[in-house]
């Protein structure tokens, strides 16, 4: 039985199949299409995915359209009530004749899916934060499955529009001249070069807060933010005191869901779970972490199917995309990386998430006093934005002090601090920080690749950041890896 899921009409859409339980592909829109954070359907994506694995016999949406609509009336959306279906969308790509009936699910609900029925947890508290689903903005539920291993939701608390830190974290995304639902992350990495005190913080947590323990917010952020709340202050003092504040909110959502919950096992899922900053803190509250590496919308697709399916997903890693076949390149990049110092890599399958994991990404020696600064010319980035270091998982402990109960990261998921700066300046923020990628010892191509780095350079570890230009979608095929390496001089091996 394939079940084909769907994320699609808002921001970056994505589909994903599985097959009794087999997740077959998954993939973003945006990379067919090469239109950043595309929220529609293309034929492309879909004659890939059907192509390689078969018609669906069944469709599962992330939503419940009617429902999200009777928000968006309530919050004045009046244009968004007249935008077409994912029924009349998917008749644009798709023959009507040959379209299953479309089964829908509430979006909470397939964000918690996406995450539990991946993770390795029997029972677990999840907990989904983002901006918005069809109402709902925070949820915490309990997860398990039942003797007959069907999943089961259980809705514990909620938080509903427009009470939302992530559409806070949007509007101060906007205010420092950022693109809202996309370049959040730079507002995190800028956090790290401003600086707060008691007084900036206490104004802000005081002009939008009136019950920090409940979230709730004396003013609806989705419009944007009052004139009484733009602060003259500079872009990352702001940042710095918007992302504590962001922390000490998650950490109140953390602790309701750690008295209330049944398990001490978490799954953390939503937008607001890629903030890997804020993510640090959560092995305070919890002993086991799961954060499904797509985390965001595309990720319902899965979370989608998943509700469909009713049952355990077999979970092995992100790399369900675009294949790119033929042997990791590890020879090639290794003799790339001595040479020039820094490599593209597109092979395999595309990473399911926004984050690169090895097989569409732009890697480079951490070593060098100059290649931070050369890699984000690159990319066309602003120069303050940090670079993750991918690391062989049995060393990182060496390389860093991980937070409590992160004993790996698997995904790019969490924070921590580097116990030799010095020495690999190209990996570590303004603030000491880095955001650790561990591979384990799974045979994929880039933990060979790690091996061998290791064995010719007794550096476990390389900078690794996405094949891709600022506002441009990662590479995805061969074409694309061409062209980037045209465009910008650098060798993409694949």
């Amino acid at each position: 039985m394939n079940i084909l899921g769907i994320s699609a009409g808002f921001h970056d859409a994505g589909i994903a199949l599985i097959d009794d339980g087999e997740i077959k592909f998954a993939a973003h829109a945006e990379r067919y299409s090469k239109r950043k954070h595309d929220s529609e359907l293309n034929v492309e994506m879909l004659n890939d995915c059907f192509d390689r694995y078969g018609t669906p016999t069944r469709i599962a949406y992330y939503e419940r359209p009617w429902l999200k609509k009777t928000r968006q009336l309530y919050a004045g959306q009046y244009k968004d009530l007249l935008e077409p279906g994912i029924k009349h969308k998917l008749e644009q790509v798709w023959p009507r004749e040959t379209m299953p009936r479309i089964e829908y699910y509430g979006h909470h609900q397939s964000h918690a899916a996406a995450g539990f029925q991946t993770s390795p947890f029997d029972d677990a508290t999840v907990v989904v934060i983002d901006a918005i689903g069809e109402w709902d903005t925070i949820t915490i539920w309990h997860a398990y499955y039942d003797d007959q291993g069907r999943a089961q939701y259980k809705k514990l608390w909620s938080r509903k529009y427009p009470h939302s830190i992530g559409l806070m974290y949007s509007a101060f995304t906007k205010q420092a001249d950022l693109r809202p639902l996309d370049e959040e992350y730079i507002l995190m990495g800028m956090a790290g070069w401003g600086k707060t005190d008691i007084v900036s913080a206490l104004r802000l947590r005081k002009s939008l807060i009136s019950d920090d323990q409940d979230i709730i917010f004396k003013h609806n952020l989705h419009l944007g933010l009052t004139e009484d709340l733009v602060y003259p202050e500079d872009h990352m003092d702001m940042a710095a005191s918007v992302q504590e504040l962001t922390e000490d909110l998650i950490g109140s959502v953390m602790i309701r869901a750690s008295d209330i919950g049944y398990s001490s096992n978490l799954v953390y899922m939503g937008g607001v779970a890629l903030n890997c900053s804020a993510n640090r803190i959560l092995g305070e509250y919890f002993d086991r972490i799961w954060i499904m590496p797509n985390p965001g919308d595309a990720g319902s697709s899965l979370g989608a199917a998943a509700l469909a399916w009713g049952r355990r997903l077999d979970w092995h890693n992100a790399f369900l995309g675009y294949d790119i076949a033929g042997p990791y390149p590890t020879k090639d990049i290794i003799s790339e990386l001595v040479t020039n110092k820094i490599c593209g890599v597109a092979s395999g399958r595309a990473e399911f998430g926004p984050r690169a994991l090895g097989n569409r990404s732009l890697l480079a020696d951490p070593r060098g006093p100059d290649i931070k600064d050369q890699v984000n010319e690159i990319k066309r980035r602003q120069k303050f934005r940090p670079f993750a270091p991918v690391i062989l998982e049995e060393l990182v402990h060496d390389y860093f002090d991980m937070p409590v109960n992160w004993n790996s990261s698997a995904y790019m998921q969490t924070v921590a601090h580097c116990k030799h700066p010095d020495r690999y300046p190209a990996i570590v923020h303004v603030d000491g920080t880095s955001r650790v990628q561990t591979v384990a010892a799974d045979g994929s191509g880039i933990r060979q690749l790690l091996e061998a780095w290791f064995e010719w350079t007794g550096c476990p570890m390389l900078l690794n950041t996405s094949l891709n230009i600022r506002g441009e979608p990662m590479v995805n095929d061969r074409a694309d890896a061409d062209r980037f390496e045209q465009l910008y001089g650098v060798r993409v091996c694949s």
